[in-house]
């Protein structure tokens, strides 16, 4: 059974905490997003380890290698994004169907050690990539497809949401 397509606007993450994971972004200095991508990519190689990685645990959640899957393609999605906004004057992003790049990359039947090192690669150049950004560009400016507005820091404490939300995902159980 393919799963329900997540159709939230998650900004509201910017705003309030979230009652599930308990992220809050307001309990943070946006300088602290490349410790927190590190920190979440170190315990995802325990995660893609399990003996039942790729099981769901029902049929509307992902398993653990689907998580990771997502994970791994927000790094990189989102260090495009970041580089856009800092090499371009007003960019907007092409919407990402993170759905039904799920199911088109058959996420639940890559594997997981392959997973786990593009997950750590991937962390790495956006952590280094946040790690770069100085001064005046944490106020550079992008437009996602949806009309959502992004500063360089509204964005990274925006994005370190979803991998922190998935570790939650996958663990809390």
């Amino acid at each position: 059974m393919p799963i329900t397509p997540d159709t939230k606007n998650w900004t509201w993450v910017l705003e309030a905490p979230c009652p599930e994971c308990g992220f809050d972004a307001a309990t943070f200095v946006i300088t602290e997003v490349p410790a927190m991508i590190r920190a979440n990519a170190a315990q995802w190689p325990a995660v893609l380890k399990r003996t039942d990685v790729a099981v769901r645990p029902d049929d509307s959640t992902w398993s653990a290698l689907e998580y990771a899957c997502h994970v791994r393609d927000v790094f990189r999605i989102f260090a495009t994004r970041v580089n856009l906004m800092l090499d371009e004057d007003d960019p907007s992003f092409e919407n990402w169907d993170q759905d039904a790049t799920a199911v088109e990359e058959r996420y639940n039947e890559q594997d997981p050690a392959v997973v786990s090192g593009e997950l750590q690669s991937a962390a790495l150049t956006i952590a280094n990539l946040f790690e770069s950004v100085q001064g005046e560009q944490w106020e550079r400016k992008g437009l996602r497809g949806d009309g959502a507005y992004f500063t360089v820091e509204s964005m990274g404490k925006y994005f370190i949401h979803d991998p922190a939300h998935h570790l939650w995902d996958v663990t809390h159980a």
